[in-house]
């Protein structure tokens, strides 16, 4: 498993990210997202409580430029379903599969999104907890090598998870310009036992500059019951 702590460090911008994994008991879900930014619109946000879930919002609205990337709902909650994303597809998927679609149909409306030339990937993850079982699955949605006229959809299941373990995809592979998008499966992490590490050694591994927001989750996968954190880099 690659250690994620050094993976972060060594990537100066791997843009917004999704870990999904099992505690090392097993006995809880754990996931996160962070978003970061380069430009002063993408830096100006936080994340803020909605619900269960949460919303990106404009730390400072008088230095808001262009809302139609950078706020939405990166995590909502249907029934015993936890969706997280890097866009407003967190919506898509949760109409949809609140009409029984499953998470890949739900998702064939959409593609990567429209800012050339980076066409930056939609990513997405879905957790199912249920009566302690535990499965969650990761979505991409990218061009074919930067050809926008082709949309490649994977999707990656992972069905009673190891405990211990994770997986980890990001926006992008690193810096650059245009942005390299990500390229091959999820990558195999280490999960911590309990949230704060989780938390801290993600938020602290997060280049200082381009870091943006982190949110975190823990759900015990007996009674559903969930812990958050939320981490901002403005206050």
């Amino acid at each position: 498993m690659t250690n994620i702590v050094e993976y972060l460090q060594n990537n100066t911008y791997p843009g917004r990210g999704i870990l999904i994994g099992k505690s090392p008991a097993g006995n809880k879900a754990f996931f996160a997202y962070f978003i970061m930014g380069r430009s002063e619109n993408s830096r100006n946000r936080i994340f803020v409580a909605d619900g269960e879930g949460i919303r990106t919002k404009a730390f400072d609205p008088s230095k808001l430029t262009d809302p139609s990337l950078i706020i939405y709902a990166p995590v909502r909650v249907l029934g015993n379903k936890t969706i997280v994303t890097n866009g407003d597809q967190t919506d898509t998927i949760y109409e949809g599969m609140d009409k029984q679609l499953t998470f890949e149909q739900a998702l064939r409306s959409r593609e990567f999104e429209p800012d050339k030339p980076n066409y930056t990937p939609r990513i997405s993850g879905i957790l199912h907890v249920d009566n302690g079982a535990f499965n969650y699955a990761i979505s991409i949605l990218k061009t074919a090598e930067g050809n926008s006229e082709s949309c490649r959809r994977f999707t990656f299941a992972y069905e009673n998870p190891i405990g211990g373990e994770g997986h980890f995809i990001s926006t992008y592979l690193s810096d650059g310009d245009p942005l390299p998008s990500f390229s091959g499966e999820p990558i195999s992490v280490a999960i911590p036992e309990d949230l704060s590490t989780f938390g801290d050694e993600i938020w602290e591994s997060l280049n200082p500059d381009n870091k943006v927001s982190l949110f975190v989750r823990e759900i015990n996968l007996t009674d559903g019951t969930y812990t958050s954190k939320i981490y901002n880099k403005n206050k």
